[in-house]
């Protein structure tokens, strides 16, 4: 399937490493240009040089004028964005009953706010040009919240919603606004959450991965890749009346619909 991506500029958020790496490279392979992006710059680069019409850029979304930074770079380099891909690193692990008003803030400041930040630069041009692609790597706490992971439940939540209301406002113009929702894939992250809950439990990380396992239908964590091929297809020219939609890449792990 051609997904009527070559040429297209993709701004790819925290895409040093995971699951933002993994679109990435994804959307290269269709032949995107693509910005790479994370505070290890270095990285950043390093995977830029591997993939075709790509650049690395080091970017810290959290600095107070990160998100301003990182749209003037993409579009110094390549032009106009037009593929969002809105990713960042998750909260600290806690349960709800603990938070702190401070914490409430931390993860609203880390999951909401750059994105809203980003959007306000990139979103204008989508729409006066007819076409544009906004995808939220986001969680599948947002369809069932996830035990001691609250901020994080919290956060990506009040993101999510925002993007719905949003994805209704520009659809008419062209531009489409999804999230897509991991699983357990093999990713740093993933293998430090093992690490927390073996530390909680006394397990060891293999047997925490094991008990997840025989929660997943699959039987195994899903591969990054998988999950980059799901959202470069999100973002491409077939996906064109899709919006407005979390979909789940997590091997039936959530048993809903």
């Amino acid at each position: 399937m051609d997904l009527g991506l070559t040429g297209r500029v993709a701004l790819v958020c925290a895409s040093t490493g995971g699951l933002g790496e993994a679109t990435a490279r994804a959307l290269a392979a269709e032949g995107a240009r693509v910005v790479v992006s994370g505070r290890r710059g270095e990285r950043a680069r390093e995977i830029a040089a591997e993939l075709p019409g790509a650049i690395g850029v080091q970017a810290d979304l959290l600095a107070e004028d990160g998100p301003e930074r990182l749209h003037a770079a993409a579009t110094e380099a390549f032009g106009p964005v037009e593929i969002l891909v809105l990713n960042g690193p998750g909260p600290k692990p806690g349960g709800a009953a603990g938070m702190s008003s401070g914490d409430v803030r931390q993860a609203v400041d880390a999951l909401v706010l750059p994105q809203q930040r980003l959007l306000s630069l990139a979103l204008p041009g989508m729409r006066d040009r007819g076409w544009g692609r906004v995808l939220a790597i986001a969680s599948s706490g947002v369809a069932a919240p996830l035990a001691n992971l609250a901020l994080s439940n919290l956060g990506r939540a009040a993101l999510a919603a925002y993007l719905k209301t949003l994805a209704a406002e520009v659809a008419a113009d062209g531009v489409t606004v999804n999230l897509l929702l991991p699983g357990r894939i093999s990713t740093d992250r993933v293998a430090e959450l093992d690490a927390a809950a073996a530390g909680r439990t006394g397990m060891t990380p293999e047997e925490v991965e094991a008990k997840a396992r025989q929660g997943i239908p699959i039987g195994r964590y899903g591969r990054p890749e998988e999950f980059g091929a799901v959202a470069a297809f999100l973002c491409g020219v077939p996906a064109s009346y899709v919006t407005g939609t979390a979909l789940r890449c997590d091997g039936g792990l959530v048993r809903t619909l």
